[in-house]
């Protein structure tokens, strides 16, 4: 990781990867206020989340790095798989049927657009 980027890190989101992923798909590469007002109007579970990631981030940059947040833009974002809740939901003749209740590590990383 450059000088010019920072990240921020959520993990155990219960919400499954594949739902998340949905979201970020939508404002990988994109400057921060459009992606910000992306994610505000996103009708998906996992959008608050994702605002709340890539918030932290921009925080981040600013506080810690001392980074311009106007030219900031989000670089990388991703969604890794957590650990999955085993549960059993009882069925008809004493069978148990299971769910898989998974969970996900969310990763945004933001840096500053180069001028030119």
């Amino acid at each position: 990781m450059e000088a010019t980027e920072t990240r921020a890190r959520a993990k155990y989101i219960r919400i499954a990867p594949r739902k998340v992923r949905l979201v970020v798909d939508l404002i990988r590469g994109k400057r921060i206020g459009e992606a910000l007002a992306i994610l505000k109007f996103t009708p998906k579970a996992g959008s608050p989340v994702v605002e709340k990631v890539v918030r932290s981030a921009v925080a981040n940059a600013e506080n810690n790095h001392n980074m311009d947040v106007d030219r900031l833009y989000i670089k990388e974002v991703y969604v890794d798989p957590g650990p999955t809740l085993k549960r059993f939901h009882p069925r008809a003749q004493g069978r148990a049927y299971s769910i898989m209740k998974r969970t996900s590590h969310i990763t945004v990383v933001v840096a500053e657009k180069k001028e030119g």
